[in-house]
């Protein structure tokens, strides 16, 4: 009789898994752990934002001002408003808006003109480096590069080049100490009491002012359609830093079009701004200052500090 060997080969499907199995399996295994990485990821940058978005907290009390800091503002033609809170402290690059104010009030720009030329020294490349080193706000610039009044107001405004507010000082006044008198006396022609300026750029912290008397500088501001242009500008393409982009993301939206973020740690985050709201059934400038804001990123704290002021002032935007 014949004895039949047992085969040695697994039968499909049952025993030892054939090599289509195993790769099937590791297939399966791998987009598995790749949706959990995935699902890891995800979690983990949205628990990121929350933590460091600071559009959803409330910076405001019940009265409507910012619990932290100061604030001032005007909405038409009604009598300014201000908090209680009213002493001088650093503004940062809110002072710049000062600083475009003398430059234009020296040179007249009008709204489509260029102004002539800046030509960067030897020296401006070499104050740009110190304050790149100090992590100051600055752009790119070349020894021979020419800038135009234009591109240097934007450099200013825009991305709150601290480099270019020196060259423009010297560029107005033939020094820093000159043009920072001129700020101080355009200050106490304003009746800005309680402002003191040292410096054309605000990282000073000897530059200090209240919200108060910075509405008076915003309505100034306001006035002038080249400064309010400039200020309500979100892009500029600049000879050799390329495109530079504003730092108040609020503009385009609710009806904000301006005007300057400024922020450090001794200022805090600080907003000098211009929005339009539909108040019974008129469109109304709301002109103000908020200062000394304080978040998980201050130009942000700033910012919604202004925009929760704002709606709480007119809650129906007239821009959408």
């Amino acid at each position: 009789m014949t004895q039949t060997v047992p085969s040695t080969e697994p039968t499909p499907g049952y025993g030892r898994p054939t090599l289509i199995d195993r790769r099937r399996r590791q297939r399966s295994l791998r987009i598995v752990l790749v949706l959990l990485l995935v699902a890891a990821l995800a979690t983990t940058g949205y628990v990121v934002r929350r933590l460091l978005d600071d559009t959803s907290r409330d910076y405001l009390s019940t009265n409507g001002w910012p619990t932290i800091g100061q604030g001032a503002y005007q909405i038409g033609n009604q009598q300014p408003r201000a908090s209680a809170d009213q002493k001088p402290v650093p503004i940062a690059s809110v002072a710049k808006v000062m600083t475009a104010v003398v430059v234009l009030k020296h040179r007249p720009l009008r709204t489509d003109a260029a102004g002539p030329a800046i030509v960067v020294s030897a020296d401006d490349v070499a104050d740009t480096d110190r304050r790149r080193r100090q992590d100051q706000s600055i752009v790119a610039v070349t020894a021979g590069e020419r800038l135009t009044e234009r591109d240097a107001l934007m450099a200013l405004m825009l991305p709150s080049a601290n480099n270019v507010a020196a060259m423009l000082a010297r560029f107005v006044s033939g020094s820093i100490p000159a043009f920072v008198t001129e700020m101080n006396r355009t200050a106490d022609h304003l009746g800005m009491d309680d402002t003191t300026y040292t410096d054309p750029s605000g990282f000073d912290e000897h530059t200090v002012s209240t919200a108060r008397d910075q509405l008076v500088l915003a309505r100034v501001a306001a006035k002038d359609d080249t400064l309010a242009g400039i200020m309500n500008t979100q892009k500029y393409r600049l000879p050799v830093a390329g495109v530079v982009h504003n730092t108040d993301t609020l503009l385009g939206s609710g009806g904000f079009v301006g005007m300057k973020t400024g922020s450090d740690d001794a200022a805090g985050g600080c907003f000098m701004f211009r929005a339009y709201r539909s108040i019974d059934g008129v469109n109304t400038a709301i002109i103000g200052v908020v200062l000394g804001q304080h978040g998980h990123h201050l130009i942000t704290a700033g910012l919604y500090a202004a925009k929760q002021l704002v709606d709480r002032l007119a809650p129906q935007a007239a821009h959408p």
